[in-house]
């Protein structure tokens, strides 16, 4: 049974719990409790001649704390990306376990967040975003697709602590492309997602100055190769 009430457009629920809902629960934390269960198996059946490192160990949890991070991006952009929906005209498809394919068209009146899915209401049905197959304004079209980019560019990323001097490209066109963006296109950027951005900028900053101490360093040494002998300058290499 579910009673809801709407709080500016966003559906609030409260569901009474049954043994398919607990369920349901339970899974979608599968993963964590999967990769703690993993971490300590490979504790205690490590080989005792070569256990593994502490530094690895944090390694393996910063890893699984920046995966967890983009998954909640998503669902936070997700949820964003359905309250921008409200008042707006859309038509939705819909396929039901015989097959067939369905249409309805009108003005979504509301959203709700279910299981971890942003769901959309249209003319009293509840709908997936991705079986919205077109919406009646190109500005909110274009501002999904550039948030869209933004956030699979900082996903093909990798991990913070493996970002390397080679990804600068990749990370400038992230900031780029956010740069280019106007405060109502941002507005579909999920904070975390922001944030990710500017730790990989900040990050690529420390990179790029090591890099170019590192080429000063070499013209330096590199200068001070050459000799002299008896009042004349020798320079290295030459016969």
């Amino acid at each position: 049974m579910v009673s809801a009430q709407v709080v500016d457009g966003i559906l609030q629920q409260k569901v009474n719990s049954t043994d398919a809902e607990k369920k349901k629960s339970a899974n979608s934390s599968m993963d964590k409790d999967a990769f703690l269960k993993l971490l300590v198996a490979q504790m205690k059946y490590q080989d005792p001649l070569e256990p593994t490192s502490n530094t690895e160990y944090i390694s393996q949890f910063a890893t699984f704390s920046e995966l967890e991070q983009m998954q909640n991006m998503s669902s936070t952009m997700e949820l964003t990306r359905a309250s921008a929906l409200i008042g707006q005209t859309v038509i939705v498809q819909k396929t039901n376990d015989n097959g067939v394919v369905s249409q309805d068209m009108g003005v979504v009146d509301y959203i709700s967040f279910e299981n971890g899915k942003a769901k959309i209401w249209v003319n009293g049905a509840s709908y997936d975003l991705d079986e919205v197959v077109e919406i009646d304004d190109n500005e909110y079209i274009e501002a999904v697709a550039m948030a869209t980019t933004l956030v699979n560019a900082l996903r093909r990323l990798p991990p913070k602590a493996n970002l390397t001097i080679s990804d600068r490209e990749a990370v400038e066109a992230i900031q780029k492309l956010y740069d280019s963006m106007n405060e109502y296109q941002k507005s579909f950027v999920a904070s975390d997602a922001v944030d990710a951005m500017n730790d990989y900028i900040e990050k690529m900053d420390e990179l790029i100055k090591l890099s170019e101490l590192a080429a000063d360093n070499n013209k330096e040494e590199a200068g001070d190769g050459d000799e002299i002998v008896d009042g004349d300058e020798i320079v290295e290499g030459e016969g």
